[in-house]
This record gives C-alpha cells, sequence and structure tokens, in this order.
C-alpha cells in the first residue's frame, strides 16, 4: 500500500483566510485488481489549508508508490482522501480521480473529506 508516511507537510503561510489549493497529477497510475493491467487517471486535489500544506514533490512520490498496485477506482481515491485529510487536516478536501477509457467506460471518482466531529 501507499505509505502515507510519504506525505511531508509545511505551515500554511497565510493560515488566517480561506484560500483554495488545487494540485493536478496527469500521469498517475495503478494497477486493476482483476486484470493486472494498467489504469491510468488525472487526480486533482483541492483543499482548503488549515495549519498545514502538502509539499508537492512527497505527493508526487506518494502518487508514484501505487503504480504497481491493484487498486478498484473508488478504493484509490478514498485512501488518497483519508491519506490527504489525516496528513494535513484541511478546512476542506476534494480528491477527484478522472479515470481513462477502458472497456468502453471512463469513470470520475469524487472523495471528500471531513474532520471528525468531537464528541
Amino acid at each position: 500500500m501507499a505509505d502515507p508516511k510519504l506525505l511531508q507537510t509545511f505551515p500554511n503561510p497565510a493560515s488566517r483566510r480561506d484560500y483554495l489549493i488545487e494540485h493536478t497529477h496527469h500521469e498517475f497510475t495503478s494497477l486493476c485488481p482483476m486484470t493486472g493491467h494498467p489504469d491510468f487517471a488525472e487526480i486533482t486535489v483541492r483543499y482548503v489549508a488549515d495549519r498545514k500544506c502538502v509539499e508537492l514533490k512527497s505527493l508526487k512520490l506518494y502518487f508514484h508508490a501505487y503504480r504497481n498496485e491493484g487498486h478498484f477506482f473508488e478504493a484509490a481515491t478514498n485512501k488518497i482522501c483519508d491519506d490527504l485529510g489525516a496528513a494535513l487536516r484541511p478546512r476542506q478536501l476534494t480528491i477527484i480521480a478522472d479515470w481513462k477509457a477502458r472497456g468502453g467506460f471512463t469513470s470520475r471518482v469524487t472523495a471528500e473529506w471531513r474532520a471528525k466531529k468531537k464528541r
């Protein structure tokens, strides 16, 4: 499994303000767990940082760790969302995975992260 410890962060330089950060990785690959064939996607990370921002080289290395792993589209998208949510604890986070066509289908999986409410 792609190790969330690969994700490095740095302090948000404007934590007093809500502003949207958007990163798109155009060359995401993983393997289909059923066939072993490669799956290709464009992954967009959209978030409003709280105290931390993600460092881009670490995000790239984290994404590359999926290359030899078998994941369904839904599982990969939700794992990315969970791992980034845990690392950043953002005010808002959305992951959009646009999976390339295979077998006549294109797929888009969107996952949102929400902080657990304190009781």
